[in-house]
């Protein structure tokens, strides 16, 4: 049973699905996506105690937990209580995205290359802090904010909107009540991606998320607006470096703290003239990253997981197409702010005719059947070719042909690859 709704979890059903151990694949809610795979359940994702139920009336022998919320609020803990083998950490363990302030801490006990950051739950004191610096600074609610959390404020003064906005406002409700004030670290940005199962680490391919609203990294955060993989600024030696300096030692401190980190984890890297900088951690599969990643992902991903739960990672077999993929999401008009719902989508058969595509959908729904938006990142159109470029062009093919009132996109997604290239 794979949990979860978004384009993350389509992705992860589509790949689920191909694999030998998987005889029946249910997904708690779904969309009409990962319909043509799955049975989807009238359950919600961050419903404990129903997910739970369904998973023991239907003898699922594997939970697949995709947001950040029911990992927050001890799903994993609940489904294994049920004696269910479920991947993804502990509430404990979900902490380490949960709690911005906490994470910030960790890495600084584990000496961890990071931000130089302070943490507040003094609106006055925070602006206070914010208008003594005289270089750019980021401001982030310290709790869970749907990626949206994050204000880049390349001027100090610019952080006070985004300090009223989070501790005043309270846009994200209690998200905001504690908020992290960092310096603004610049270069190139990388997503690493490890399987964890407490003891093993399992390094997957790097890829780099495209966060900015707008072509050339513009206007606000959003939850990623497209995504590719592999990214030329993390060779062998990179990756290296972020083992040996960041995964090994936060996986560490986390069994300190709490015991074993299972799932998967996110490191969200800068990587400045200085070397590589956490800019946060996450404590499930990236969005959309994972589209990007699965496509090319060749084993059975279903074993793996499974050896990630019984603590047993080194047996896992995974290996890569060597192909470059490339994820546009397109998303609703007016994201991250308001947009409208319920218009008609076409064109995502002709779009995959294509070859070498594959639409994963992310906020949709059916209506009067008719398939229609029904969020704010809406899909996730993937390709693979044999160089970035390449891919980038067939993914671009694959948009044009898709189409609804007012749908928008980005523009350059994997441009900064094409341009290192």
């Amino acid at each position: 049973m794979v949990v979860g709704s978004g384009g993350r979890e389509h992705a992860l059903a589509w790949k689920i699905a191909q694999s030998p151990e998987c005889e029946k694949l249910f997904c708690a809610p779904g969309n009409p996506g990962t319909a043509g795979l799955a049975e989807n359940l009238p359950v919600a994702a961050d419903d404990v105690d129903a997910v739970v139920d369904a998973a023991k009336a239907r003898r699922v022998d594997l939970v697949v937990v995709g947001p950040e919320d029911p990992l927050a609020a001890g799903m994993v803990d609940a489904v294994r209580a049920a004696g269910i083998l479920c991947f993804g950490p502990v509430a404990a363990g979900a902490r380490i995205e949960a709690d911005k302030a906490f994470a910030k801490e960790l890495m600084r006990a584990a000496s961890i290359p990071t931000a130089e950051a302070r943490i507040f739950r003094d609106f006055a004191a925070a602006r206070d802090y914010a208008l003594s610096r005289d270089q750019g600074i980021v401001v982030k609610a310290a709790g869970l904010a749907k990626g949206k959390g994050v204000f880049v404020c390349p001027e100090p003064h610019m952080a006070i909107k985004a300090l009223e906005q989070i501790m005043r406002e309270r846009v994200f409700g209690d998200a905001g009540d504690t908020v992290v004030i960092e310096e603004l670290l610049t270069g190139q940005e990388a997503s690493i991606l490890a399987l964890c199962d407490g003891r093993n680490i399992y390094t997957l391919e790097a890829s780099q998320d495209h966060k900015a609203i707008g072509d050339g990294d513009s206007g606000p955060n959003t939850g990623g607006m497209g995504a590719y993989s592999p990214t030329p600024v993390v060779d062998a030696q990179m990756m290296a470096t972020v083992e040996r300096e960041v995964l090994v030692p936060i996986v560490d401190a986390m069994r300190r703290s709490f015991g074993r980190y299972e799932g998967c984890l996110y490191a969200g890297l800068m990587l400045t003239p200085a070397g590589p900088k956490v800019l946060e951690f996450n404590c499930r599969f990236g969005d959309p990253e994972t589209q990007p990643l699965i496509v090319r992902l060749k084993g059975d991903l279903v074993a793996a997981m499974v050896a990630t739960c019984r603590h047993r990672l080194e047996e896992a077999e995974l290996s890569w197409d060597e192909r470059a993929a490339v994820c546009v999401v397109m998303a609703s008009g007016g994201y991250p702010g308001a947009y409208e719902t319920g218009r008609e989508i076409t064109g995502i058969d002709s779009a995959e005719a294509l070859g070498d595509v594959t639409v994963f959908h992310a906020g949709t729904s059916v209506a009067d059947g008719k398939l229609v938006n029904s969020g704010g990142r809406v899909l996730g159109v993937t390709a693979l070719g044999e160089t970035i470029a390449a891919a980038q062009r067939r993914a671009y093919q694959a948009v044009e042909k898709i189409h609804w009132r007012d749908c928008y996109y980005r523009r350059d997604i994997a441009d900064k690859a094409i341009r290192r290239s």
